[in-house]
């Protein structure tokens, strides 16, 4: 068996994957690799597993990645903001030779990692980059249909929501802050377009969208995720779009107003003789409002769902797929760490055998993700009710609306 090292590991993706992997079998050793000794601590004494341990890296440090890394068989890597630090892990991980995969939702970050393929190709490695919820499983159920369900494929549009998770951190809502700050692609009318998220164009593509356990009508908002730049690489298509949130929606505003007016800028003013970043004054506020607002709206547990669209022909006639990863008891941490978790398990059980850099649609058979998706987030069988499904729900929309909910 092989040894992991799952960077970030204390964090909720990482912890995910951590647990998820140690329920695998099929690894030896997995490291956790993080700053947070006294979570690692928790997590390991929580799996009770003697092949679970902890190493302290910073991840901005070459050298502490090199140490953390070094013997492991595979790196899973859940430290972001990764337009901040993944370039540094992966020039490393390549460097060590090292099989890698990583979360990274960054789509301007990920144009340059790309740049690495030949590195990786001369290692003898496999990288595969936004193993996530979206970029990651998205990829490959949009991949599934045109591959298995559709003659052509015309369209996928991306659709995400969560909220409710019981501990959100700076980094989360900095990665929001950028997401709404830089050039958001769009691939429309058959060509890759750039939009600005307070511009007309990019006020042009919000819209509601009805998601599966969360509600009907919830707006959503042009996100720069990579799949809009890597699916018309593999699929021939003439539209690709992702749009999302976070809730509850008065939570997601707060974020959205606070960046619309500058207050994102870390660029310190003068305050009665103190300098003070206006973003930090910003992190502070909304991690505190946080609370308020989910009391106030009596938010609950955690809850997310992460939906693909789908339209195209089958035998000449006009038809629609729609995959939906729903949970009402998970969110963030599961819908982006189990498939990262899955993207490891099938490169250890040798089901990924390109070597170079790519996205989760140019070197992962769907099939096997699939199978592997449904046997991990299944219906819980001591939950009473299909409101608590934790899985995979898809449905097939014919020309006349007509709606079929089909088993894959």
């Amino acid at each position: 068996m092989a040894a992991a090292t799952v960077l970030g590991g204390c964090g909720a993706v990482g912890s995910v994957a951590v647990k998820t992997l140690a329920d695998s079998g099929l690894f030896s050793k997995i490291t956790i690799g993080d700053m947070n000794e006294a979570r690692a601590d928790e997590l390991i004494s929580e799996l009770a597993m003697e092949n679970v341990f902890f190493t302290r890296m910073n991840a901005e440090d070459r050298e502490d990645i090199r140490q953390a890394v070094s013997g492991s068989n595979l790196v899973v890597n859940c430290i972001g903001p990764f337009y901040k630090t993944v370039k540094t892990v992966l020039q490393t991980v390549i460097e060590e030779k090292i099989n890698y995969i990583d979360v990274c939702d960054d789509v301007d970050v990920t144009l340059d990692i790309f740049d690495m393929d030949a590195a990786a190709k001369a290692a003898g490695i496999t990288a595969v980059i936004g193993m996530g919820s979206s970029p990651g499983a998205t990829n490959l159920l949009a991949k599934f249909a045109a591959d298995n369900l559709l003659d052509e494929t015309e369209a996928v549009d991306i659709f995400h929501a969560h909220g409710g998770e019981p501990v959100e951190g700076e980094g989360v809502i900095g990665h929001r802050f950028h997401c709404m700050q830089i050039d958001i692609p769009m691939f429309l009318d058959g060509r890759l377009q750039y939009v600005k998220f307070f511009s007309p164009e990019g006020r042009a593509l919000r819209r509601s969208f009805d998601f599966p356990m969360l509600g009907d009508d919830i707006a959503v908002y042009p996100y720069p995720h990579p799949e809009q730049v890597t699916l018309p690489n593999h699929i021939p298509l003439k539209q690709v779009t992702n749009r999302g949130t976070v809730l509850p929606d008065e939570y997601y505003s707060l974020i959205k107003d606070m960046c619309r007016i500058g207050l994102a800028s870390q660029e310190p003013l003068h305050v009665k003789g103190h300098r003070v970043a206006p973003y930090d004054f910003a992190m502070a506020y909304i991690l505190q409002e946080r609370e308020r607002i989910l009391k106030k709206t009596n938010f609950g547990q955690q809850r997310g769902c992460c939906s693909v669209v789908v339209r195209g022909k089958k035998d000449g006639k006009k038809v629609e797929y729609r995959f939906h990863m729903a949970s009402k008891s998970q969110a963030l941490g599961e819908g982006t760490g189990i498939p990262a978790a899955i993207g490891a398990m099938l490169m250890q059980q040798g089901k990924i055998k390109a070597k170079g850099v790519f996205p989760p649609e140019g070197c992962i058979d769907p099939n096997d993700f699939i199978e592997r998706v449904t046997a991990v987030m299944v219906r819980d069988k001591s939950a009473a009710g299909k409101d608590d499904f934790q899985g995979v729900i898809v449905q097939k929309i014919d020309e006349q609306g007509n709606i079929e909910t089909l088993d894959i």
